[in-house]
């Protein structure tokens, strides 16, 4: 069965949006095996500079390395990255799927991003739009965005 992991920065608190995420990662496992990994972000100042940001940003870059499956598929989500329509991230996730890959990797980073090096690593960069969310909303979206395109995949209604 193909692995899916979730790392998110930072820990969800508001007891709806954990019920919202335990409810696509319920749904999620008629598909594939799920695993969300919290990582703690790294505490900065109230007004942070730049370079202190930057710190941070690497010291997160390290925890996340460190749980990268092995031989995943790596995806980052990021401003910068690719827009795709649900249909057009189900046909990525299948075509990954279809390269002999057996599990797939996909990264929130913290408030102020992710450290450069770790956007070098990925295999794709995808973006959810030009609009700002918030990092626990974020993630909300993105389970249910690996669920609908499992389902689309599947041939299921949920999509429609």
């Amino acid at each position: 069965m193909f692995q899916i992991t979730l790392l998110a920065m930072g820990k969800l608190k508001e007891k709806f949006y954990l019920s919202a995420a335990a409810e696509y990662e319920k749904r999620l496992a008629g598909y594939c095996k799920f695993q969300l990994i919290e990582l703690p972000e790294y505490k900065l100042p109230e007004n942070p500079q730049p370079s202190e940001i930057a710190a941070g940003l690497a010291r997160e870059a390290e925890l996340i390395r460190q749980k990268i499956p092995k031989g995943a598929w790596f995806c980052v989500l990021t401003p910068e990255g690719k827009e795709l329509s649900s249909t057009e991230f189900a046909r990525k996730l299948s075509q990954v799927k279809l390269s002999g890959k057996s599990s797939a990797c996909f990264l929130i980073g913290s408030s102020f991003g992710m450290d450069p090096s770790i956007k070098a690593m990925a295999d794709f960069r995808l973006t959810m739009g030009k609009m700002t969310f918030p990092h626990h909303l974020a993630r909300i979206m993105v389970l249910e965005q690996l669920y609908r395109a499992e389902s689309i995949q599947a041939g299921s209604r949920y999509h429609k």
